[in-house]
């Protein structure tokens, strides 16, 4: 592995900081954690990822603290942290709230807890000062909460939260109270503080964007289970099934019948085998590639709108390509998307970057258009 690619996960020899063994929380017949493990490792930006009631938060307050296992183990550096108590863990955590103290100035609200350890008093104020200085907030230190803006307030109670040096900051949606432009700038702060203390991050976020920028690797859940732990770039180029596709990113899945055409080769390290998809009556099957050797049956194709072409005229040289209707139009600036129809009523988004600056569109409603994708562009998943 190079040396400059982060990724514990992928060496044996590596220790988890965080473990969960068969961890399952109930809340009377409820099952918000369903027999999860995970390992979780030093220095980790971790994101957990999913809809509300999936179970995410459960297993940030497990950590905390404020709720216990119903069954299973959670480590902490080898250690079974359930006995300890909130306030002794290695563990601190930022509210989505923020929770900071209004009677308080913002240097007082990051020593709060500073003040009640074992620091000796002569070092609080250089520790203070070294978190002004992380979150770029040392002008507002003699202001109360209420003097600041939400974006600084956000700062103050991830100085807080950092002060005393947990070995795992834990962070419930931190930055769902921000508007747009800002919580896209302190998604890439966050990065670098991260980086700098060296503490292992566990984000709550229902915010895809937000966890494929941040997050080192995701797990995305669902009804108490990890569907899929991976990178950013897998869980987005790779998924392993329909539900994390379609969770995250915009994505067009075509089911269909596969049949393999017993023609191999080797991508990287991994063979792949080609595979025809029929989808649509009248339609030519879909020639895709699929590194599950001989899969055959009902599969759903996935594939992202921007690894799509749209054109006027039929490419020559295009594994795939089929001709449909612009339905519609959605204008984002740097892209736009068209939703055509096929003859058989589906409807395929394809993105297309605005290089250029003109009025006019290439295709506007009502046009034939022809869709073509390559044979690798798409992830054919078994049903």
């Amino acid at each position: 592995m190079p040396e400059n690619v982060f990724a514990p996960w992928n060496d044996p020899a590596e220790k988890p900081l965080i473990q969960f063994k068969n961890v399952t929380k109930r809340f009377g017949d409820f099952t918000a954690v369903d027999d999860l493990s995970i390992d979780i490792y030093e220095k980790e930006f971790f994101a957990l990822l999913g809809p509300s009631g999936c179970g995410k938060t459960t297993m940030m307050r497990m950590l905390a603290g404020f709720e216990k296992p119903t069954s299973g183990t959670i480590l902490l550096d080898g250690k079974d942290i359930s006995p300890i108590p909130p306030n002794k863990r290695s563990v601190n955590m930022m509210f989505q709230s923020y929770a900071l103290f209004p009677h308080l100035t913002v240097y007082d609200n990051i020593a709060f807890g500073l003040k009640r350890s074992d620091m000796p008093k002569d070092q609080i104020d250089d520790r203070v000062q070294k978190m002004l200085k992380l979150v770029q907030i040392e002008k507002f230190a003699k202001r109360k909460p209420e003097q600041i803006s939400g974006g600084q307030r956000q700062r103050v109670a991830l100085a807080r939260a950092l002060a005393k040096a947990p070995k795992l900051l834990l962070l419930d949606e931190p930055l769902s109270a921000l508007d747009k432009k800002l919580r896209q700038d302190t998604q890439f702060e966050l990065m670098d503080i991260q980086e700098k203390t060296g503490t292992t991050f566990v984000i709550v976020t229902h915010d895809q964007e937000e966890a494929m920028t941040v997050a080192s690797r995701v797990a995305v859940m669902n009804f108490g289970k990890l569907i899929q732990v991976d990178t950013p770039t897998q869980i987005y180029e790779a998924p392993n099934s329909t539900y994390v596709a379609d969770f995250i990113g915009d994505v067009n899945i075509i089911t269909g019948h596969a049949v393999g055409v017993n023609q191999t080769e080797t991508i990287g390290s991994n063979d792949t085998e080609t595979v025809s998809i029929t989808w649509a009556e009248g339609q030519q099957p879909i020639i895709a590639t699929t590194a599950q050797p001989t899969l055959t049956g009902k599969v759903s194709f996935v594939i992202r709108p921007e690894k799509l072409n749209i054109t006027a005229e039929r490419p020559s040289d295009a594994s795939n390509a089929f001709q449909g209707k612009v339905l519609d139009i959605a204008y984002l600036g740097n892209l736009s998307t068209y939703h055509v129809e096929m003859p058989d009523g589906q409807i395929i988004k394809a993105q297309a970057t605005n290089a250029r600056r003109r009025a006019n569109r290439a295709f506007t409603w009502e046009d034939e258009v022809w869709l073509s994708w390559t044979d690798t562009a798409g992830v054919v998943i078994a049903e």
